[in-house]
């Protein structure tokens, strides 16, 4: 086994901070591992072989913040060395050395994340691998752009990322949302037996909240749908991809930004959810044709007038019409005293209430909305014939 311990070298240069190092000595060979930190001499206690700092000190909380790297340091170190001396084989101080060296560059918390959203698109997880990215920048945020070994990730540090979030005024389910992403990843890293698992997440919230309902009357449905925004294109335009989700049996904007037109035959349209793969039919009607009929035939293989140029990146380019369509459906809100957040989304709950209202058993809404199961169904409420379910989305279009 080897003797690892701290040291101290101070500064040639008088009232100058030094340099931490770790000594490793191993079979009378010795190295020095050269580590990021420094402190001013006055900081070090040399009987101790620690880092020291009165409790007045301005840099208090940085001097705790290295001892706790100190640790987590020495910890790995002693990790290493004794899986090198179980395997039984010779090892050097260098091996030891070297073996941290890897171990820093690769279980970084930022670069293993990275690793992980690789991993992800390969697999063809696009839309897991946006949320992790999403997570990875709202993390990097948080720590001003500083990097962490993975098993240096405390409670801590957690319940200070979760107060960061709540000075943002976001909301316990968006926050709870980078937390059980962050949680995955360093349950990844504890599978794969890189860290031991110290539980980090155990005093933030990961849970779902129960959700205010998001799903609009059909009075107020309608009243969107008359609004006259001819002076308004940009409010025009959000208008109508609210109202062509809804006349959709509620169908997820990623889902309609994808519709391709060769997906509309015979007077039906027949796609798979991008989300589950399931495949669904829906009867192309007369209301749809309306809206389309408004705006010039795309140029490229898509539907409807969401991603409209050839050539351009069509994930971003759908992404960013959502964003715009969004914030113009909340301008829509205001003009028509529409208290809750108007999105997308909310054409999506408000097909299911709709549906339910009019007497149409939850499996048939089920069906028509692709849920795997009732119960996702009764999320969105205040395989069957196909038919069935179209005859029941003509009674709500009427209702318009």
């Amino acid at each position: 086994m080897a003797s690892i311990k701290l040291k101290f070298r101070p500064s040639t240069v008088t009232g100058n901070q030094g340099t931490l190092y770790y000594q490793i000595i191993h079979k009378r060979r010795v190295r020095q591992l050269i580590s990021d930190y420094r402190i001013f001499p006055t900081e070090w206690d040399e009987d101790h072989s620690t880092v020291s700092t009165g409790l007045d000190s301005e840099r208090k909380r940085l001097i705790l913040s290295i001892r706790q790297n100190i640790k987590w340091d020495m910890e790995r170190l002693s990790r290493i060395d004794r899986r090198l001396d179980a395997d039984g084989l010779p090892y050097t101080a260098d091996d030891v050395v070297e073996e941290f060296l890897r171990y820093t560059d690769e279980y970084s918390m930022f670069h293993f994340m990275e690793k992980v959203i690789v991993k992800l698109k390969e697999n063809g997880k696009v839309r897991t691998a946006e949320t992790y990215r999403t997570t990875l920048n709202s993390f990097r945020k948080f720590r001003n752009n500083q990097d962490l070994m993975i098993d240096s990730l405390s409670s801590d540090i957690m319940e200070d990322y979760e107060a960061w979030h709540k000075e943002k005024g976001n909301a316990p389910n968006t926050i709870s949302f980078y937390t059980r992403i962050l949680r995955a990843v360093y349950n990844r890293a504890v599978e794969q037996e890189i860290i031991e698992n110290r539980h980090p997440f155990r005093h933030v919230y990961t849970g779902i909240d129960k959700t205010v309902k998001r799903a609009l009357p059909l009075p107020l449905i309608r009243k969107i749908k008359k609004l006259d925004l001819s002076r308004n294109p940009a409010l025009d335009y959000a208008r109508d991809m609210f109202i062509m989700s809804f006349y959709l049996r509620g169908m997820s904007f990623i889902d309609m930004a994808y519709l391709r037109k060769t997906d509309l035959r015979n007077g039906y349209v027949t796609y798979r959810r991008r989300k589950t793969g399931q495949q669904l039919i829906i009867e192309w009607t007369k209301e749809m044709q309306v809206i389309l009929n408004k705006y010039p035939e795309n140029c490229n293989n898509y539907l409807l007038p969401i991603i409209r140029k050839s050539g351009a990146n069509d994930r971003c380019t759908y992404r960013n019409t959502g964003y715009n369509i969004n914030r113009n459906l909340k301008k829509i809100a205001v003009m028509t005293g529409i208290s809750i957040p108007l999105t997308l989304y909310v054409a999506r709950h408000s097909w299911a209430s709709a549906a339910k209202s009019k007497g149409i058993p939850l499996s048939v809404i089920s069906e028509g909305m692709g849920h795997e199961s009732e119960a996702t169904t009764r999320i969105y409420l205040t395989s069957l014939d196909t038919a069935l379910v179209d005859k029941a989305n003509a009674l709500i279009l009427k209702s318009l």
